[in-house]
């Protein structure tokens, strides 16, 4: 088995957990600015000092409602200031924290409460907390549920002003004690799989877990972004997702001013009002800005041009990687960034320089794309029982294609099949309630097994080709991976989503779903104004699109990887539909069962 590793860089003491550096940066500096909290249109600061004394108050509240150490509390919200208050105040309290995901139906939601045994519950709006109390009578052990917006007013003014009052006779000492006696071996969070195959698993996480990825990511492969100054980062993806978490506890450690916004898909102004140094996102964020301005660009006329400006960017950050961009690429590289890409980083608040991308393999188009136009996408890998991250790439050693090497601390290994399997104090303690699922999952040498297929290379960069599961194996028992295919589907600017299928199949297929925002000038465009989508799925001018990217796609692999037939489908794959996860990965299994009938017409 082949094997890289990169030693620990910062160690953390046995007795430190998560709320230390809350405290010792509002002891030591309270009127610097650590958060900006959106209200109305203003971004208002949120010092030091004013955010460790909301996290106390939230925390007196949790303690005089009963909630011990050890306790499970859960926070069911879209990203928003409270949210990482109520994060704090739990650990504060002593007690465990367990996020979901806002848009969860309530037989998730009583099944993360009832496995988990919570004995308290965060929602955000009164439709979360229809949620939790159409399942109320069948969770025995909720005692409260706390509702951040209060009544009409909009503010968060409920449940963080009902437990800071409810917490007034609770002391300060009281809060020092529970906060200082967890240490890093303790629970920290469970977070629970997003749940592309069967029940989700909760993850134990502790402060070790969680303090450890975070300092030693934020001062290793990442630290050129966090000691500019005036830096801030604008959170927009799921708080309840572990990516957006462990990015949360970097800016805390790192004194990097957060901001959150609740809304993924319209996050553009807020961009430009908060002006971030650097962001986080999936994929599927980068693919959106890109055809958001491809789409841009042809309402106004200037298609030609931003194609043409695209392919440059392209090519000059290809020829970096290779040594450096002549002469001629370099003046039209000059050009296009007057042109165009100037006002693509407008876009973003003019302040962005760099993007961190986790969740699925971004891709080396987007990758070259991004970086060409001066926002360079550092691409990390990891998962949900590594504390998000164990790869990253880093500026001045940014291997497009790849999800860069391990962080410090960090033992990656490739099995004898290409699994992918990792070491660290990152890895998680196992599956809460399932010694069977843990015991699966990590063997008697210590390997996490995660399920990607990869490869490393000499130098440590990992390259994810596949996951284990989603590898199909034709009738001819040719082995293909559909992730790199899917990818250079996706680039088309018509398509939102696309699956390859032929698990046992004679060829390789393709279910391809079109992006409902893409179409709307591409109608204008085509004297298609009032299609719907379901003819526009049938429409022979749109199938020709999509074949252009499947053709693309199979320029990629061997004939016999190649996908022979596609249909288009005539609705949106979404987390609204049970398709997509919050972090916008396709759930495979849901959509081989329910569009069983459009694959099996592909083979008729």
């Amino acid at each position: 088995m082949r094997e890289y590793s990169v030693p620990v860089l910062v160690d953390v003491p046995s007795s430190a957990n998560l709320t230390d550096t809350v405290f010792q940066r509002a002891e030591r500096e309270p009127g610097v600015v650590a958060l900006r909290r959106k209200v109305g249109e203003d971004w208002i600061a949120v010092t030091a000092g004013e955010f460790r004394d909301q996290v106390v108050a939230v925390a007196k509240g949790l303690i005089a409602a009963g909630v011990e150490p050890g306790d499970r509390v859960a926070l069911m919200s879209r990203t928003r200031y409270e949210w990482t208050v109520i994060d704090y105040a739990i650990w504060s309290a002593g007690a465990v924290s367990v996020p979901i995901y806002e848009t969860s139906s309530a037989d998730q939601v009583k099944w993360i409460v009832s496995d988990s045994g919570a004995k308290a519950v965060f929602v955000e709006l009164a439709s979360h907390e229809e949620t939790v109390r159409e399942v109320l009578p069948e969770l025995d052990g909720l005692e409260h549920v706390w509702r951040i917006e209060g009544d009409g007013d909009g503010e968060g003014g409920g449940a963080v002003a009902a437990l800071t009052a409810a917490g007034a006779g609770i002391s300060d000492e009281t809060v020092q004690e529970r906060r200082s006696g967890r240490g890093i071996a303790d629970l920290a969070t469970i977070v629970y799989t997003s749940g592309t195959t069967g029940l989700p698993k909760g993850c134990r996480l502790t402060h070790d877990n969680l303090l450890f990825t975070a300092r030693n990511v934020a001062h290793g492969p990442l630290e050129h972004l966090f000691i500019v100054e005036d830096r801030s980062a604008l959170l927009f993806l799921p708080l309840a997702h572990v990516f957006a978490r462990i990015i949360q506890l970097v800016l805390i450690e790192t004194g990097t001013v957060m901001g959150h916004t609740p809304n993924m898909k319209n996050v553009a102004p807020d961009l430009q009002a908060f002006k971030p140094t650097f962001l986080l996102g999936v994929p599927r964020v980068f693919e959106k800005v890109y055809n958001g301005a491809g789409q841009k660009a042809t309402a106004e006329g200037k298609a030609r041009i931003f194609h043409a400006a695209a392919g440059v960017a392209i090519a000059w950050s290809r020829a970096e990687s290779a040594g450096g961009a002549g002469l001629g690429l370099r003046l039209k590289h000059a050009l296009f960034d007057r042109l165009v890409y100037g006002k693509l980083r407008a876009a973003t608040g003019g302040n962005l320089s760099a993007a961190i991308s986790g969740g699925s393999a971004l891709g080396e188009r987007l990758g070259h794309f991004f970086r060409g136009v001066g926002i360079e996408v550092l691409e990390g890998w990891g998962l949900t029982e590594t504390s998000a991250p164990s790869t990253v790439n880093m500026r001045g050693a940014n291997k497009i294609g790849t999800v860069g090497k391990p962080f410090p601390g960090v033992t990656i290994g490739i099995g004898d099949d290409g699994e992918i399997l990792v070491k660290g104090r990152h890895v998680f303690k196992g599956y809460w309630n399932n010694d069977e699922a843990t015991a699966e999952a990590i063997d008697a040498d210590g390997w996490f097994h995660t399920g990607d297929i990869g490869e490393l290379d000499a130098e440590g960069y990992v390259r994810i080709t596949g996951r284990k599961k989603e590898i199909l194996v034709t009738a001819a028992g040719k082995n293909v991976a559909p992730a790199p295919m899917e990818d250079r589907i996706r680039a088309h600017p018509l398509v939102s989503q696309a699956l390859v299928v032929g698990d046992g199949k004679p060829f390789v297929a393709a279910l391809v779903t079109l992006d409902p925002e893409a179409l709307e000038p591409w109608k204008a465009a085509h004297g298609r104004e009032g299609a719907t989508l379901a003819e526009l799925s049938a429409d022979p001018v749109v199938v020709a699109e999509v074949q252009k990217a499947v053709d693309e796609a199979n320029r990629s692999v061997s004939k016999a990887e190649q996908i022979k037939k596609f249909t288009i489908l005539d609705i949106e794959l979404s987390e609204e539909t049970g398709h997509v996860t919050p972090k916008q990965s396709i759930k495979r299994n849901i959509v081989m069962r329910d569009f069983a009938k459009q694959v099996e017409e592909l083979y008729g």
